[in-house]
């Protein structure tokens, strides 16, 4: 009797193990005051003062971060920072070292690789971007194939009206593209 019970406590470990092996919640004042690492993924909701987990998420607070492969919606009043993001990211500013693909919203939108999709805000930089950016100034290094709507919008490749209807400029006000 003592054998089977100790064998079904064992049994009941290892299955709870198992459910809870993606964490479902982080809470946080900053990466290290957490309940959880910042190396284990939260599938779930983040929310903190200062997070940084991978992340597959609701993640709210005033600074969030997201290092590897992450995704969600992640909404911070401050900051949110990621290597590479798919899903909406909202904050005064928005960093993502590699790749983005979904929406970047706030004052300052920075994707230094690959940016899929939208950028709306008062300054949207792109270092190549497939996609639309709306803002006061748009810069992208390379487009593959977007749009740009604003007061100050730059695409460097672009050749000065050459390119047309393909392209249209390397600096333009109201709108520039390259198709």
């Amino acid at each position: 009797m003592k054998k089977l019970f100790l064998s079904l406590i064992a049994l009941s470990l290892a299955a709870a193990t198992a459910v809870f092996a993606d964490s479902p919640l982080q809470l946080s004042l900053t990466p290290e005051i957490a309940l959880r690492p910042r190396s284990e993924t939260i599938k779930g909701l983040t929310i903190g003062v200062w997070g940084e987990n991978p992340q597959s998420a609701l993640a709210l607070g005033i600074i969030q971060g997201a290092p590897g492969e992450s995704s969600g919606v992640s909404l911070a009043v401050l900051l949110n920072y990621a290597n590479r993001y798919k899903g909406i990211q909202w904050a005064a500013i928005n960093l993502t070292a590699r790749e983005f693909t979904g929406w970047q919203s706030g004052f300052l939108n920075y994707t230094d690789g690959r940016m899929t999709g939208l950028q709306t805000g008062t300054i949207n930089y792109a270092g190549r971007l497939t996609g639309v950016q709306l803002g006061f100034l748009n810069y992208a290094s390379r487009v593959e194939g977007g749009l740009q709507v604003g007061m100050i919008n730059i695409i460097p490749q672009n050749e000065f009206l050459f390119g047309l209807p393909k392209e249209l400029s390397p600096a333009m006000v109201f709108v520039n593209w390259k198709f």
